[in-house]
């Protein structure tokens, strides 16, 4: 027999430099994190968002696409890194700066 909960909601997040999204799915025994993400609309509002290779978490920690969501899980879709953080932190350090501080003359 399938789990009832009662008003149980999962959160499904994406967030870009400009806006932030989350959008309240319905929980249901067995829903993945894709299933949610699919269930948000979130896919077709942001058609940047590579449906076939989606990087998923719960609260910021990396899950799979067929994790299944408790009650009150936040799923967060990942955008892509711009830059390596590596080589941003030795370009800083080359100029005698800190990654996100801006040097002083």
């Amino acid at each position: 027999m399938a789990e009832t909960v009662l008003d149980a909601t999962v959160a499904v997040a994406y967030g870009t430099a400009v806006q932030q999204s989350v959008i309240t799915v319905e929980w249901r025994s067995g829903l993945t994190a894709k299933a949610a993400v699919e269930r948000s609309g979130l896919l077709e509002e942001y058609p940047e968002i590579d449906a076939e290779n989606l990087v998923l978490g719960i609260f910021g920690r990396p899950v799979p696409e067929q994790h299944v969501l408790q009650p009150g899980d936040r799923v967060e879709i990942g955008r892509p890194l711009i830059r390596d953080p590596r080589e941003m932190r030795w370009e800083a350090v080359a100029d005698g700066g800190v990654v996100g501080q801006k040097k002083s003359d």
